[in-house]
């Protein structure tokens, strides 16, 4: 699934050719994604201007000068593709402008399309559950130590909990749990200030470097471009069970399940 690092690539990959364009033309292929598209997605876009291109979570959102946004999620596979040589059957909304085409992309379906007044976007029930952006001025080792006070469940699960930070993913957890020194099964309650103030720069460290590095090419994603991310080559930990860590402290990395999912980790260097 894309994550924050990819979203954010796909968003400022989008804003280059689309930022200040007026929307032509809008073509939606299939009824349905994840769930039906907006019955008046075409009208709403249709001569629209783009005002603007954001993020939220794992959310991309197109603004227009009709006070309208457009919010879309890439779900496992989804990305777009700008200037495609060829239509593709999985191109299920199609926008044109003067200049390009934009396809949203998803063969398996589980992305989604969502219209909503501009005003509105931060009442949205998917918006108003999430907790501080990773990236913001709001994470913060206070607002950690609040939200894990107590806590007996694992730090790493915590992190995933999009209450507590918006758009985490298994990734960079795992990568910035490992950078910050604190072992992923450890109680969120029991991880100190001192730790948490590691944690937080880590996070940040992390997902900026993903962002530069174009995100993580993991199974279908690539940029709108079409360009590869490659920040797989600089993981840490994370799919490297039995190889060393990278800190040469003897440690060999190994991999649990928490919650259903993988997580790596050193048991030397992370406590």
């Amino acid at each position: 699934m894309p994550e924050l690092p990819e979203v954010e690539t796909t968003v400022r990959g989008l804003a280059r050719f689309l930022e200040g364009e007026r929307i032509t033309s809008v073509r939606v292929n299939r009824p349905d994604m994840r769930r039906p598209f907006p019955p008046d997605l075409v009208q709403a876009l249709t001569g629209a201007t783009v005002s603007g291109l954001s993020r939220r979570a794992k959310y991309g959102i197109l603004h227009t000068d009709r006070d309208h946004a457009m919010v879309f999620h890439l779900g496992m596979s989804g990305r777009w593709r700008i200037d495609p040589e060829a239509a593709d059957k999985h191109d299920h909304l199609v926008l044109e402008t003067e200049d390009h085409v934009f396809a949203l992309n998803d063969p398996r379906r589980f992305g989604s399309v969502d219209l909503l007044l501009a005003p509105e976007l931060d009442l949205w029930p998917p918006f108003a559950a999430l907790g501080p952006e990773p990236l913001g001025a709001d994470l913060t080792p206070e607002h950690l130590r609040e939200a894990t006070r107590g806590r007996k469940q694992a730090i790493k699960l915590l992190l995933l909990d999009q209450r507590i930070v918006a758009g985490l993913g298994n990734i960079y957890v795992c990568e910035a749990l490992w950078q910050a020194g604190i072992h992923p099964r450890k109680a969120g309650g029991k991880v100190t200030m001192p730790q948490l103030r590691r944690l937080i720069p880590a996070i940040k460290d992390v997902l900026t470097r993903s962002i530069e590095d174009g995100g993580s090419t993991l199974r279908d994603f690539a940029q709108p471009d079409g360009n590869l991310g490659y920040f797989a080559t600089r993981f840490h930990v994370y799919g490297r069970e039995g190889d060393a860590c990278h800190r040469d402290d003897g440690g060999t990395v190994r991999r649990i399940v928490q919650g259903g999912r993988s997580t790596w980790f050193c048991p030397l260097c992370q406590k």
